[in-house]
């Protein structure tokens, strides 16, 4: 390498390792700290400059990068491996009585030395409990709990959790360090994603912790990034050298160096300051981002915790004090039948209204009809409701001793509630569905979800004008919206001149959306915001998209085997036919803007599957890709019978294998650049 390559890979590389000192900053302030200095787009803007000099310099990219949280390629399945230092499981009780005889057993352990001792007070985070291994300050393996002894190497999913320091911050760690922790689903994340869940037709996660427990067993990264989990740390396992003489002097060096701790663990002298801990939190528990079951209490000093020692289950400096479940006894008075957009019919219980973790509760959602049947629950039982990691109301149990007689059993409606139209069960599933498109409880499920801000963005088109439209006839279909007039609109209840000339603007201007928010908005199962924009930019318009076969389809980055089929499935029905149709007459667009590359308004790659390869000399991988796409083609990540031509660059590893083989032209960076029309 020239003296003058050497100190242009010198400059690139500290500009590299700057910008990653910068985001990890800001990612300690968002996810840990929650003090926020700069906006998302700002964020957003110091993210694509460090992805692009990487891009460019892929030898360059560390295993701590911030742009490794995002990506990587589905795993085959977890490891097992063996915890340095056993994660026992922790002794509880529910009582008040029992904490007290806790006390009386680790003082009596400790005979005088107790003189002096502290206890350190956590809450308990419902979560799924994991060990981080730290070398020389960087992240080397995550594991579950598992067992105790071994549990499941879950390094590559781990490492997709914001809060999750793949580098340790300042200076002064041991060089091994584990800390333990747990992995919880922040509770706006959790109904986020049970929320777009619903909206795809899928079955909502029941809680928090076994939603974390399905994310961390995901073999594919991707999943678990978009999840947004959080981890929190609450003490250590193996150290190569003591950092601090109590617990609660660990937790702060933690901190110190970039993990997230609890900010309301505290440290008490007696068993009655413990007591009032407690007490306190068994009320501000409702009111934190996270589910909670109880308060951890811990012997402080590090050096107390070795004399008392552990049994073969669990440690004997510490106890988990454990709330009841919040539950309240109501009398079920109503089972409504909900429909949804895809038509999903969805039992609702109707009860007596009662108070469950600080809000007043007077319905739950029963799931399935299944569970029905489960609970055997009927109208006038008395029932037991409780809040599912203290964040979804659901009837738990019914109790049968205070069942009135001559109670019938609650059935499956054979038609729809609604339209009265034909109700089915998905084959091998457990949900009933109305399997008329023209529903009209669907069509305003479905209208208010297409006019949505991240779907088609129609402003003033809510769920009371849409109610008047569908009962009065005048929208069956997505296409009737823009077939609506002035006078239509004004004669509605709250419509004057002035907000339908408002709405009319702003469906006309909902047109020009694109194909993206068009996919997200027209109800194709299991198609969320995220692979619309996905399948949109890969076809480029809604003729190629409709005519792609499944494997066409499971080439999109993130569009699995069940996302394909359900796109399939739509496009070949009739009323997903129809739909289109009906839309393209009334004008929407439904492509993508592809910019011009070479001669004004050519685009030289049309209609080609293109593969980007190795290192390329003058392009990043990402600026291949989009002069593919600018071009008019398709950029892909994997070869398969349907790539028209894979770009080989340095180094570029099994692709261009795998094109040879199969018979697939390859080309050099210098013939790429003449396709495009550019000179090399």
């Amino acid at each position: 390498m020239s003296s003058e390559s050497n100190r242009t890979a010198i400059d690139v590389q500290g500009r590299m390792e700057k910008l990653r000192d910068e985001i990890r900053r800001h990612d300690q302030l968002y996810y840990v700290e929650a003090k926020p200095e700069i906006s998302d787009r700002e964020y957003d803007r110091l993210y694509r400059r460090l992805k692009e000099l990487e891009d460019a310099h892929p030898e360059l990219i560390t295993g701590d990068s911030p742009t490794q949280r995002v990506g990587g390629e589905p795993i085959e399945g977890f490891e097992t491996v063996t915890h340095a230092a056993a994660m026992l499981s922790i002794d509880n009780t529910y009582s008040l009585e029992d904490l007290r005889d806790f006390d009386e057993r680790v003082r009596k352990g400790l005979g005088k030395a107790a003189i002096g001792m502290h206890y350190l007070v956590d809450p308990k985070i419902d979560g799924v409990a994991v060990s981080l291994r730290y070398e020389r300050g960087r992240l080397t393996q995550a594991a579950t709990r598992g067992d105790g002894r071994r549990g499941d190497d879950i390094t590559n999913n781990a490492k997709r959790i914001r809060s999750v320091p793949l580098r340790l911050r300042g200076e002064g760690w041991p060089e091994v360090l584990e800390i333990r922790g747990e992995v919880y689903w922040p509770t706006d994340s959790f109904t986020d994603c049970n929320r777009e869940r619903v909206a795809d037709g899928m079955e909502p996660f029941a809680n928090p912790r076994n939603g974390t427990a399905g994310t961390l067993k995901q073999l594919d990264p991707k999943v678990v990034a978009r999840r947004r989990l959080a981890f929190m740390a609450h003490g250590f396992g193996k150290m190569s050298e003591p950092v601090a003489k109590t617990a609660s002097q660990v937790m702060r060096r933690l901190a110190s160096w970039g993990v997230p701790i609890s900010r309301d663990s505290q440290v008490r002298k007696t068993l009655e300051e413990v007591s009032d801990c407690i007490n306190f939190w068994a009320t501000k528990r409702a009111q934190v981002d996270y589910a909670t079951d109880g308060m951890v209490v811990k012997v402080d000093e590090l050096d107390l915790r070795d004399r008392l020692g552990e049994t073969s289950h669990h440690p004997r400096w510490c106890i988990a004090y454990k709330y009841e479940a919040d539950r309240a006894e109501t009398v079920l008075r109503q089972i409504e039948f909900n429909v949804g957009r895809l038509g999903t019919i969805t039992p609702l219980a109707r009860f007596d209204p009662v108070q469950l973790a600080g809000t007043i509760v007077s319905s739950a959602s029963l799931h399935n009809f299944d569970q029905v049947k489960r609970l055997d629950v009927r109208v006038d039982d008395t029932i037991l409701v409780e809040k599912a990691g203290e964040i979804i109301p659901q009837v738990v149990q019914v109790l049968f001793d205070k069942r009135p007689d001559g109670l019938g059993e609650i059935s499956p409606p054979d038609l729809c509630p609604s339209c009265g139209g034909p109700a089915k069960k998905d084959p091998g599933g457990v949900y009933l569905r109305c399997v008329n498109p023209e529903c009209p409880a669907q069509i305003r499920e479905r209208l208010e979800f297409y006019a949505g801000r991240g779907q088609m963005d129609i402003e003033n088109l809510g769920p009371a004008v849409i109610d008047q439209l569908v009962s009065r006839g005048l929208v069956k279909h997505f296409a009737d919206l823009y077939l609506l007039t002035r006078e239509q609109l004004v004669d509605l209840d709250r419509m004057a001149e002035k907000s339908s000339q408002n709405l009319l603007a702003s469906i006309k201007q909902s047109k020009g959306q694109g194909l993206a928010r068009l996919l997200a908005g027209i109800g194709i199962r299991h198609v969320g915001n995220r692979a619309a924009e996905d399948l949109a930019e890969h076809f480029g318009d809604i003729d190629t998209l409709a005519a792609a076969e499944a494997e066409q389809l499971t080439e999109v980055a993130d569009i699995g085997p069940v996302i394909a089929e359900s796109v399939r499935a739509f496009f070949t029905s009739q009323h997903g036919g129809e739909a289109i149709a009906r839309l393209k007459a009334v004008g929407v667009k439904m492509t993508v803007e592809r910019k011009p590359s070479a001669a004004e308004g050519e685009l030289p790659l049309e209609g080609k599957t293109v593969v980007v390869t190795g290192t390329l000399g003058g392009l990043s991988r990402t600026e291949a890709e989009q002069a593919v796409k600018a071009a008019g083609g398709n950029a892909v990540k994997s070869v398969s019978k349907n790539t028209d031509f894979v770009v080989v660059g340095e180094s570029p590893g099994s692709k261009a294998d795998k094109a040879r083989s199969l018979g697939i032209e390859t080309i050099d960076e210098a013939e790429f650049l003449r396709r495009l029309g550019r000179t090399p």
